[in-house]
């Protein structure tokens, strides 16, 4: 479980730590080329969910936020950590994703994204470091249910 909390605050660390950085170097809607024509960062807020839906619905997150992380933080609590390394490995990752975005929903009451991808001439909507973990998190979570569940 020590591991579990470590990785949890380690990565709503740099989540938050990376926003940041970016809020306090670029101006809002600016960008950074990094790999032109496939990576820039660029400084983007939302106040929605991915895509920005449900944007402005702030206690709706507030609640969702607040249930998915007592069911997360219940299956945190219980899981053998040493027999149950994936299941245990994503439910974490979930939890710091979901952690540092409700920090930013609280503090400024929306999120700050950067990770701006343009894949195959699609611009995919910006992200940012606590939806790579919820995205991650999910996936991980799924794979240790379906093929790994004792």
């Amino acid at each position: 479980m020590l591991y579990g909390f470590i990785l949890i605050i380690a990565l709503v660390a740099l989540d938050q730590v990376t926003k940041i950085i970016v809020s306090s170097n670029l101006e809002l809607g600016q960008s950074i080329t990094v790999i032109d024509g496939l990576f820039d960062i660029t400084y983007h807020t939302n106040s929605g969910a991915a895509w920005s839906i449900f944007r402005g619905q702030m206690l709706f997150f507030y609640l969702i936020t607040i249930v998915a992380l007592l069911i997360f933080g219940y299956y945190f609590k219980s899981i053998n950590f040493k027999s149950k390394k994936l299941y245990s490995f994503g439910i974490s990752i979930i939890i710091a994703g979901t952690l540092g975005n409700f920090i930013d929903r609280l503090r400024i009451k929306h999120v700050i994204d950067f990770l701006d991808f343009n894949i195959f001439g699609y611009d995919f909507p910006v992200f940012n470091v606590a939806d790579i973990c919820l995205n991650i998190g999910v996936a991980l979570f799924l794979i240790a249910i379906v093929f790994f569940d004792d």
